[in-house]
């Protein structure tokens, strides 16, 4: 079987469909995140939740450890990251979020760009990016 060319390849990216008072889509992990800040996780979820959380602090980079300007909202502007199509095992081990989310009905949808925005950061298993104005939230007047 070939690989087909990276030009070809989606990033993948579960947020929710909706935007947030700060004006963007929250990721999967903050979406769980938020729920187990609020003490609505049950002893399991929070358990799985947990391992889960751990699992990714080891194995995946944080991009603000590597440049903690990644994501400021002066600088990066909706920055938002999204797997790499290649960062399979990262990918496989989502799901137990979804179910959480799901259980909770916290919407998360997966969406897929082959140009999610121009890129910020990069590691081998992720990209964070900024779309371009048209495809961000519009900025709330003062």
């Amino acid at each position: 079987m070939r690989t087909p060319p990276a030009s070809s390849l989606r990033h993948i990216r579960f947020q929710s469909p909706t935007r947030s008072p700060r004006g963007h889509h929250p990721g999967v992990f903050g979406l769980a995140n938020a729920l187990a800040r609020e003490g609505r996780l049950s002893p399991d979820e929070y358990a799985v939740w947990r391992a889960s959380n751990d699992w990714y602090d080891a194995h995946f980079p944080n991009p603000s450890a590597v440049d903690p300007t990644v994501y400021d909202p002066r600088v990066n502007p909706g920055a938002a990251a999204w797997f790499r199509p290649t960062a399979t095992e990262a990918l496989a081990r989502v799901a137990p979020y979804l179910r959480i989310l799901r259980a909770h009905g916290v919407p998360c949808v997966r969406l897929e760009s082959s140009r999610p925005g121009r890129i910020v950061y990069a590691d081998a298993y992720q990209v964070v990016t900024v779309a371009p104005p048209a495809r961000r939230a519009p900025q709330g007047r003062t």
